[in-house]
């Protein structure tokens, strides 16, 4: 096999794992990166709110507060981090370190990139409500 194919390899390898990780941690974080930009939303409807719509504004703060106690959930056992959130936390940090010894620095933004582009394509190409 030649060089460059055991570099494409293992750059293949390693987007696909941190791709892998970073969904998995995302998942978790945007329910509280979500939930902040909703308290926002939520502030700029009451300063609005008027008779007839003060129950929907209930309902999205209600909401709100489902997300955010999901996220503590997912993240928190009492007031430690969980174990499974702190191996992914770890893992990615390991899985850049990696990218970087492996492939370089410049290797590791495109990847980080790639995922974010990716990200946002399937956002907007979702037709889920």
């Amino acid at each position: 096999m030649q060089k460059q194919d055991t570099k494409n390899l293992q750059k293949r390898y390693l987007v696909w794992f941190y791709k892998t990780v970073k969904e998995a941690l995302d998942k978790i974080e945007r329910k509280f990166t979500q939930a902040q930009i909703d308290r926002l939303i939520l502030k700029e409807l009451r300063s609005k709110e008027k008779a007839g719509i003060t129950k929907f504004i209930n309902e999205f703060e209600a909401y709100i507060e489902t997300k955010e106690k999901a996220g503590i959930e997912l993240k928190y056992d009492g007031n430690s981090l969980k174990n499974d959130y702190e191996f992914l936390v770890l893992k990615l940090v390991a899985i850049e370190k990696v990218i970087v010894k492996t492939l370089g620095l410049k290797a590791l933004k495109e990847i980080k990139a790639l995922y974010e582009r990716e990200m946002t394509e399937r956002i907007l190409k979702s037709t889920e409500h």
